[in-house]
């Protein structure tokens, strides 16, 4: 039987729209990879993940009384990231496919209009991308303090990522990781299992 997985990329999607309700965007506005009001990442590369992944998620995303649950699968190679989201009844939510020549989304009708593709991806690559990348792609002012199991996403001196693995930063994504987006007013806990060698 074929496993079902999450994603973190779709709750982000919900987490935006959730946030302030802000007014609907164009797809094209939609799609820029913003992580806080204004504060735009320059995407690197697929390939700057530096190897493959195909993992299995289950993603629960809160925000004051809200609480929402997603399965996905998320598949990058240096080609390309592929996010396909299941919700509780098995409808598929969304498919995010991200290539060096840009991003494209599907959303499932019932999904808010003010979800963004965009910040769910900028989300995914502060997550899981390395240091070195990270910092190369943070707007001006921007700063990434790591440690093994910990990662804080600073804009002029203010925290608006706050990251703690469960496992150490750039081993296989098998565990759990939380993360609160103060910018957006949510918090995310990922369960992870990593298949491969």
């Amino acid at each position: 039987m074929m496993r079902r997985v999450a994603f973190p990329v779709l709750l982000v999607l919900l987490l935006a729209g959730c946030a302030t309700t802000p007014p609907p965007v164009s797809p094209e506005e939609a799609a820029r990879p913003m992580i806080a009001p204004k504060q735009m990442l320059t995407l690197p590369r697929p390939a700057d993940l530096g190897r493959s992944v195909q993992a299995v998620q289950l993603i629960t995303f809160r925000r004051d009384d809200q609480t929402l649950v997603f399965e996905g699968h998320l598949s990058i190679t240096p080609e390309r990231l592929l996010l396909v989201g299941i919700d509780s009844l098995g409808r598929r939510t969304m498919t995010l496919t991200w290539t060096e020549t840009g991003l494209t989304a599907e959303a499932a009708p019932w999904l808010p209009p003010a979800v963004r593709p965009g910040s769910m991806l900028a989300d995914i690559v502060l997550l899981y991308w390395p240091a070195a990348a990270i910092r190369a792609s943070l707007p001006p002012g921007g700063e990434l303090i790591e440690s093994s199991n910990r990662r804080q996403i600073v804009l002029d001196g203010n925290t608006i990522l706050d990251i703690r693995y469960g496992f150490d930063i750039g081993r296989r994504w098998s565990g759990r990781l939380r993360y609160a987006n103060f910018s957006w007013g949510y918090e995310i806990e990922v369960q992870s299992e990593e298949s491969g060698p």
